[in-house]
């Protein structure tokens, strides 16, 4: 099976090493790197090297689309992005040697409504059963519903749409109606309370809102819980999984190889726990790596193998349960 993977807003990310970030001071850096990347691309990177059939669709700069050609050429991923006018925006990454991260995202180009269109035509295609992932922001120029008419026009087709936005974006994609919400979708904690407008001093709570939105009409929930791994929701059950060892460095990326675990399982149309396994093991092997690459398919497998899910209602009550 082919996943489509859709960014409208990818970025080239600068990843800044330094011992210490002081605000205020000059810091001499250890070491820089650029990378191809963007919520809808780190995952299309990573379901790759998963040895998925993998499309990438969405909007990419003319000005600087050289680092993500190369990067579509190396791993086979199919390149259907909509060039526009002007430069794809670079995120400035601050990683101190302790493994903090300190992002400053730049501005980049401008996209028009028939940018949108475009890519929304680009997938006419995808219908029944078909799986789709939405990830990541928009740009300055379109709506704030762009994503969330894409993802209910494709539903309204039969595809399963996988969504990973925030903010605004989250808000709409959430309000559509019961036939047009995604089949999948992974807030981390803050976004699933700003959607809800309240913070979540105990995990039950949290709990309630993911059901409440398997209970509305989308069939997985997913919602990330930093060290704490994620909680998996569904009608088939609730579980919590954590990965089986944390790997110090860079955590950029865990997040998105998560979401592409998660599109991996769904294509192999895996249970609840094995779903858990599979998507907590792409993030654990993301995790200290650098770019949006995964280790061999071995050590996946191994640390799925490790993986121990558990009831989510189980972590929900466990003793400093108050967050």
């Amino acid at each position: 099976m082919t996943i489509r993977c859709v960014s409208f807003n990818p970025a080239i990310d600068q990843t800044v090493t330094l011992e210490r970030l002081v605000p205020g001071e000059v810091v001499r850096a250890l070491a820089v790197r650029h990378d191809a990347g963007g919520k809808g691309l780190n995952v299309a990177s990573c379901l790759a090297d998963a040895g998925q059939t993998v499309e990438l669709h969405g909007l990419l700069g003319r000005d600087n689309a050289a680092i993500f050609e190369q990067l579509f050429a190396a791993k086979g991923i199919a390149d259907r992005l909509q060039r526009v006018t002007g430069a794809t925006r670079t995120n400035v990454k601050l990683l101190e040697t302790g493994g903090r991260t300190t992002d400053v995202n730049l501005p980049g180009f401008t996209a028009a409504a028939a940018d949108a269109e475009a890519v929304f035509d680009g997938l006419a295609e995808a219908g029944a059963g078909e799986l789709v992932v939405i990830s990541g922001s928009q740009p300055a120029g379109l709506a704030a519903d762009t994503s969330a008419r894409l993802a209910a026009a494709l539903a309204g087709r039969g595809a399963r749409v996988v969504a990973d936005l925030s903010g605004a974006a989250l808000d709409a994609v959430l309000a559509l109606p019961p036939g047009a919400l995604p089949h999948a979708v992974k807030p981390n904690r803050a976004e699933l309370e700003a959607w809800a407008g309240r913070r979540f001093d105990e995990r039950a709570a949290l709990v309630d809102a993911a059901r409440a939105l398997v209970a509305r009409g989308i069939a997985l929930v997913v919602v990330s819980l930093g060290t704490d791994g994620a909680a998996f929701v569904s009608a088939e059950g609730a579980l919590q999984a954590a990965p089986p060892r944390l790997a110090t460095g860079s955590t950029v990326g865990a997040g998105d190889a998560m979401v592409a675990g998660i599109a991996s399982a769904l294509a192999d149309g895996l249970a609840l726990d094995a779903l858990a396994r599979r998507a907590t093991a792409f993030a654990a092997g993301k995790l200290g790596r650098e770019g949006a690459h995964l280790p061999p398919a071995a050590e996946l497998d191994a640390l799925a193998a490790a993986v121990r899910p558990q009831p989510l209602d189980v972590w929900a009550a466990a003793p400093g349960s108050r967050t």
